[in-house]
């Protein structure tokens, strides 16, 4: 998966045991289509599928930094003669000095009225390295309006949230991806009428 990290990361073509082929850059969907067996291999493929469902980016980035600790810490085991536990302790030490140092540096408190375009532009930025790039003007602001749209405040905190639980994808077999629209304040459901009579759209009506 290293070749597929970055903005210029090489796409992969994966073909299944009935011949389905998967076309991504993603280091969570390459690793699931690989039949892994060796523990530590294993650990990897479950951490990028975990780092994929937290957080839904970074993928990637999580599986080789992962392997290049454990490939250090294999050297420190088996070259200096460390114990485990002391390398997993030097580990633990390093998370806190590296989170404090995140925390310090690279977090930045931003307004909760920020502007939409600094927003879309964030999310541009993520969608460049992947395979919807070309429209990635018209899907950034399609995704920042869906969050938008389910603003709320957390009863429990009184914070703003956005809860992405509340956004729903509905796909549609035969259309463009650019075809995609956002139904506001509604639900889609992909479903027919049980008759060709019934009404298509109603307005101002009460339901019982």
């Amino acid at each position: 998966v290293k070749s597929s990290l970055g903005p210029v990361g090489l796409d992969k073509m994966l073909v299944d045991d009935i011949g389905d082929v998967t076309i991504t850059n993603d280091g969570a969907t390459i690793l699931q289509q690989l039949e892994v067996e060796h523990p530590a291999a294993r650990v990897l493929v479950d951490l990028a599928q975990l780092q994929d469902k937290e957080v839904g980016d970074g993928t990637t980035s999580v599986v080789l930094i992962a392997a290049e600790l454990l490939k250090r810490a294999n050297d420190l085991i088996s070259q200096l003669g460390l114990h485990p536990t002391t390398v997993i302790a030097g580990y633990r030490m390093a998370l806190k000095v590296s989170v404090a140092w995140l925390k310090k540096t690279m977090v930045l408190k931003v307004d909760e009225d920020l502007q939409v375009d600094h927003l879309i532009n964030a999310a541009k930025t993520s969608m460049s390295s992947k395979i919807l790039g070309a429209e990635s003007d018209f899907f950034a602001k399609l995704a920042v309006d869906a969050v938008k749209s389910v603003k709320m405040k957390s009863p429990s905190t009184g914070k703003t949230v956005y809860p992405l639980s509340a956004i729903h994808i509905l796909k549609s077999h035969g259309k463009s991806s650019t075809e995609s629209q956002l139904v506001d304040g509604g639900f889609a459901l992909n479903a027919q009428r049980a008759a060709q009579g019934m009404v298509t759209s109603v307005e101002a009506d009460k339901d019982a």
